[in-house]
């Protein structure tokens, strides 16, 4: 295992996919509405991406709200993963829950069998399971490289002592990727709490740009443009980068 802490950043736009990885990003979860904590990006950002030098794995997510699929939204998922496959990316980032909020092992068995050839994260579903100890296990014997986890809770600096505990459960065996809240100021510290190898970040900051040409009032009113509006940011990157380089 490398001693240097990746970063993987997700962004969901074309500037901030340039900007992540002007930045110094390691590997990109692309999405599409992080507003909505991520749904699938777009074939034509697939396709921007694709050209980057770096690991893109696309967040495979066919609609907002819980990670309990029925067979519809199985087969969406089956023929977005087609279409990363398809622009060559390097994989994807999936998860589905049974009702309980364990993890739906059968789907998931179907999800990493049909992803074949492609590398496969484990998203934040697993932080709605029961028992994340066992949780962990069931991803290893699917075969997920990693799990993107706050440790249950809102983000990964609250969560500091569960990461921990699943670093040490996963034993080089799968690694955990630290998420949530992560940001230049707080990312040293919760790779001391935790060791982390991989942490997660949008690296984000309020967007101006465009939004200041005489129809912005208009805009905001026909709910084009939300507030408090963010967008992956390249000096937020780095300090992030340069935050872990000094560990």
């Amino acid at each position: 295992m490398s001693d240097r802490v990746i970063l993987e950043v997700c962004v969901d736009t074309p500037a901030g996919l340039a900007a992540a990885i002007a930045g110094g990003a390691d590997r990109i979860e692309l999405c599409s509405a992080l507003a909505l904590q991520g749904l699938t990006p777009a074939p034509g950002l697939m396709a921007i991406a694709a050209e980057a030098a770096i690991p893109i794995y696309p967040m495979i997510r066919p609609r907002h709200g819980d990670f309990v699929y029925d067979a519809r939204e199985v087969d969406a998922i089956f023929r977005d993963i087609d279409a990363a496959r398809k622009a060559r990316l390097a994989g994807v980032v999936v998860g589905a829950n049974r009702p309980s909020g364990e993890l739906d092992v059968d789907v998931l068995a179907m999800l990493v069998a049909h992803a074949d050839g492609m590398g496969v994260t484990l998203h934040r579903a697993f932080d709605l399971t029961p028992d994340p100890f066992a949780a962990l296990e069931t991803a290893i014997d699917l075969g997920f490289e990693r799990i993107l986890t706050s440790g249950g809770a809102l983000n990964a600096m609250a969560g500091s002592s569960m990461i921990a505990a699943l670093v040490g459960q996963a034993a080089g065996r799968i690694a955990i990727l630290a998420g949530g809240g992560v940001n230049p100021s707080n990312v040293a510290e919760l790779v001391a709490r935790t060791a982390v190898r991989e942490v997660h970040g949008s690296c984000s900051a309020p967007m101006v740009e465009g939004l200041a040409q005489g129809h912005e009032h208009r805009a905001h009113e026909l709910g084009f443009v939300p507030d408090g509006l963010r967008d992956t940011d390249e000096a937020v990157v780095k300090a992030v980068v340069e935050a872990l380089r000094g560990l």
